[in-house]
């Protein structure tokens, strides 16, 4: 039995997030169905990180495995033969027993894009916020830096996929604006349910002047969802930037 890793990338707007579902289209349903066809029979993926609903992926990792002999640089072209145009596979390979796409995962990048301008712009529809009135993004960025270091993040999650410990290490959280385009780059071991959407909506809240960049500690502190900012809309969301010990499938 073969273990087979894929680096692929996908718009996620018309999915109900990654996980597989009963009722619902997901990016794992769609993608474990073109596998299957491939290889001659069901296979189980194993993806990199849960993402949202409407969230999209630059860079993603699934993992599966196989008794099928069909070589690994075929693999792609074959799958993409079966998948949507929003599901792209770029490459695969075959990678030891061991290896789990999110348990050998060492830390992840997110980016939240925001469009900055008074006129709306048709191509950036669920593929960035909307935000008319003019952000300051040395503000906005000094309250990312805030949420850098190992802290307790509960604070800044919703309510959902339960786990041992809320605490997680960001090593980087930054705020750039090119042009128009404000960009919110997020760099952790791991990540809570809604954790980049509610940072996000805590940097505006600071840009807005309803709280501090200061003030973002004593948040973090207290634990309390309310003290923090809105989730912002996951349009806006991609997964950008994924680390391994096998290079191959750094991206």
């Amino acid at each position: 039995m073969r273990n087979i890793a894929m680096r692929l990338m996908y718009n996620g707007t018309a999915y109900h997030g990654w996980q597989v579902q009963k009722t619902q289209a997901t990016v794992g349903e769609t993608l474990e169905r073109a596998v299957g066809k491939v290889c001659g029979h069901r296979v189980h993926l194993t993806g990199c990180g849960r993402t949202d609903a409407g969230v999209h992926a630059e860079a993603y990792v699934a993992n599966f495995r196989t008794d099928s002999r069909i070589p690994v640089e075929r693999l792609p072209f074959a799958v993409n033969t079966h998948t949507p145009e929003d599901i792209v596979v770029q490459a695969a390979y075959e990678v030891p027993e061991a290896f789990n796409a999110i348990g050998s995962c060492l830390k992840k990048e997110y980016t939240y894009r925001i469009y900055n301008s008074r006129i709306k712009n048709p191509f950036y529809v669920n593929r960035a916020y909307f935000y008319p009135k003019r952000l300051d993004e040395a503000v906005m960025d000094r309250a990312a830096r805030a949420f850098e270091g190992t802290h307790d993040f509960r604070a800044v999650r919703s309510v959902g996929t339960e786990t041992r410990t809320t605490v997680r290490t960001i090593y980087y959280c930054r705020v750039e604006r090119r042009g128009e385009l404000l960009e919110l780059k997020v760099c952790a071991n791991g990540f809570l349910y809604n954790m980049v959407r509610a940072i996000t909506g805590t940097v505006l809240y600071a840009a807005e002047g309803k709280l501090r960049p200061e003030d973002i500690p004593v948040i973090l502190a207290s634990g309390n969802r309310t003290l923090a900012g809105p989730t912002v809309p996951p349009g806006g969301l991609y997964l950008t930037r994924l680390w391994y010990e096998d290079e191959r499938l750094n991206g």
